[in-house]
């Protein structure tokens, strides 16, 4: 918990902390595709997650899109050879709250959002073969912060409710 509140703090610091003269404007037709590595996992789920998301402007603001990520993962005891898949998939909205703010600066992008979900959760090892558990329909939501080091290439990092607490990764303007 304590690495989650150090890095919502250390992404609002470092977009709080930008200077310059412009917004970045959110509208119809902005599009932002993220890729990221899941950081941290929920109750004993370990490995690296895989994610990938992508935001389309559909009016000033607020974005739609979609959502995919993959974890997996292997643990053994006395024996046994277990494994763990985590597919996750959603549509999501947001809003993007450079205006609300007043952020004067036009490399930082702020959102908010929820969508709905689907997670599928399978498990199997070398006795008892495979069986699917915790799979099901979700509301995730996510708060997230995009930082551009140049017109269409930065970093993003978004804490939610899907397959990592925490995706840090890269992101595109298009």
């Amino acid at each position: 918990m304590k690495k989650i509140n150090f890095s919502i703090l250390l992404v609002l610091g470092l977009l709080a902390g930008t200077q310059s003269f412009a917004q970045l404007a959110i509208d119809k037709g902005t599009k932002f595709v993220n890729l990221g590595i899941g950081v941290g996992g929920y109750s004993s789920a370990g490995g690296i997650a895989f994610g990938a998301s992508a935001d389309f402007g559909v009016a000033p603001n607020f974005t739609v899109g979609g959502q995919i990520a993959y974890r997996s993962f292997n643990y053994g005891y006395l024996g046994y050879n277990d494994k763990i898949n985590y597919l996750y998939f959603a549509a999501r909205g947001s809003y993007h709250f450079n205006q609300l703010l007043n952020l004067s600066t036009d490399k930082a992008d702020l959102y908010a959002g929820l969508g709905i979900g689907y997670e599928s959760v399978s498990y199997s090892n070398n006795i008892y073969g495979g069986s699917t558990f915790g799979s099901g329909i979700f509301v995730p939501i996510h708060l997230g912060g995009r930082y551009f080091f140049s017109d269409n290439v930065g970093g993003f990092a978004e804490l939610g409710t899907g397959i990592a607490p925490l995706l840090l990764g890269v992101t595109f303007k298009f």
